[in-house]
């Protein structure tokens, strides 16, 4: 289960503003790259807490308000279909989590980063935690906070474009999907980029 432990050796460092940092929607064939930065009081135990691809859909959307009452301060932003073509997902992704860091009411003094790449640009110091959102109790609500933010806009894109069954599947590779984009091609929200095998 996610503690503490990298957020006490950033304070031992000196540092106070701590945020954990995660993305959700890499891997989709639809949407945008959503990311989310997390600062939570020190030592705040919420019951539950733990990868968001650990929980049901159930366990995250009740740990959602409870993350953003209780966090000192969180950020939820996306990066756009358009931006993932232009500069690559992961390019995009570090777009989105610069974004989300510099979103925070409180301004962090360090980052720590899910994964194995530091952000290009990113303006704090910061570290990476390889499966963060498994390790760390900010990565972890930043990594909920981003899934469940994302999820429910794919299922508003559902609404607009039914054929697609986004509700069911957020946009992910599904068989499911890729024939449904053979039948009725691409809309507004598909990335290209992931898709020229199929088109």
């Amino acid at each position: 289960m996610p503690n503490f432990e990298y957020e006490i050796s950033a304070y031992n460092k000196g540092f106070r503003a701590v945020c954990g940092v995660d993305e959700a929607g890499r891997g989709p064939l639809a949407g945008p790259v959503c990311a989310a930065a997390v600062i939570l009081p020190e030592g705040l135990i919420i019951e539950g807490l733990n990868d968001s691809k650990k929980l049901t859909e159930k366990k995250r959307e009740q740990l959602f308000p409870i993350i953003k009452e209780k966090a000192i301060a969180y950020s939820v932003v996306f990066a756009t279909v358009e931006e993932i073509e232009e500069h690559n997902i992961l390019g995009a992704t570090f777009i989105a989590m610069n974004r989300a860091i510099e979103g925070l009411s409180l301004k962090a003094d360090y980052a720590l980063i899910d994964g194995n790449r530091i952000p290009k640009d990113i303006k704090i110091p910061a570290e990476t935690v390889v499966k963060g959102d498994f390790k760390s109790c900010s990565i972890a609500a930043a990594s909920i906070l981003a899934k469940v933010t994302r999820d429910r806009l794919m299922l508003e894109y559902d609404k607009k474009y039914p054929q697609y069954s986004f509700a069911a599947h957020k946009g992910y590779g599904t068989k499911a999907h890729y024939e449904a984009i053979k039948e009725y091609g691409i809309c507004e929200i598909h990335r290209p980029s992931f898709l020229k095998n199929v088109l």
